[in-house]
């Protein structure tokens, strides 16, 4: 146990430093995750006008915490890993007794750690510019939203990751994630909290990992009721049948690896 302490700690430390050294794209990164805001605007307008289920103080702290939630979730692990095995980059990783997937797992959550002032520079904006959407979360809440942030970024790595070991068959396992992507951007509740969408629909979505991504934390966050058992549930399940397809695309893919030095 002492031994994998010690090689998390290690790999933290490096990516966390070579993540520091990015300061300014850091900036960059956080703010290209501002479209909740722009959605924001237009939900509120909307709200003055119509019935949605939210006030546009709900609206407001409805997409800050989604805003907050995708700048702990967003992952790009599919262009890294396929650059490797086109490269030939790979053959590197596998010399050592460490599966790669560790490595870019280690340098997403140091870039958390590197990104999590930005973030609350930016939030304390978003309360300068709109204080009536002020709220203060209870610990309970707070503590039940780290967790639920947590293992729905590993959902979405190991999604991720998984469309990545298609790198081995095809040189654009990246449109893949577009794909994927497209269904994610409508179905997750970045562009809508699913309260606006039919009933049929939400019960449907309930059973994919989609909602789980962003509104589930973010409605979570703002305070609304959720059921947090079967949030937790439907994760894990996810989580487990990408992890099997992982190892075994995984293991597949090796065999077919011919990459420089494999």
């Amino acid at each position: 146990m002492n031994h994998i302490f010690r090689i998390a700690k290690a790999l933290l430390s490096v990516y966390y430093a070579h993540m520091v050294e990015y300061r300014a794209e850091l900036i960059l990164w956080a703010l290209s995750n501002s479209l909740p805001f722009i959605l924001m605007g237009a939900w509120i307008q909307a709200s003055q006008t119509g019935s949605f289920g939210f006030t546009s103080i709900e609206f407001a702290r409805y997409f800050l915490a989604a805003f907050i939630v995708r700048q702990f979730n967003v992952v790009w692990v599919i262009w890294d890993f396929e650059k490797e095995v086109i490269s030939g980059q790979l053959s590197n990783r596998l010399l050592q007794p460490l599966d790669p997937f560790w490595h870019h797992f280690a340098g997403h959550v140091a870039e958390r750690f590197a990104r999590f002032p930005f973030i609350v520079v930016l939030v304390g904006l978003f309360f300068a510019l709109y204080p009536q959407s002020f709220w203060i979360p209870n610990l309970t809440t707070v503590l039940t939203f780290i967790f639920v942030v947590a293992i729905a970024f590993c959902l979405r790595f190991l999604t991720q990751y998984t469309f990545a070991l298609f790198s081995f068959w095809t040189e654009r396992a990246s449109a893949i994630e577009q794909f994927w992507f497209l269904l994610y951007l409508f179905l997750s509740g970045m562009i809508a909290p699913l309260d606006v969408f039919p009933a049929t629909v939400r019960a449907v979505l309930e059973w994919t990992p989609f909602p789980y991504m962003i509104y589930f934390p973010s409605a979570l966050l703002m305070g609304r009721s959720v059921n947090v058992v079967q949030g937790v549930l439907v994760i894990g399940a996810w989580t487990f049948l990408f992890y099997v397809l992982n190892r075994w695309l995984w293991r597949r893919g090796l065999k077919h690896y011919s990459g420089m030095g494999a």
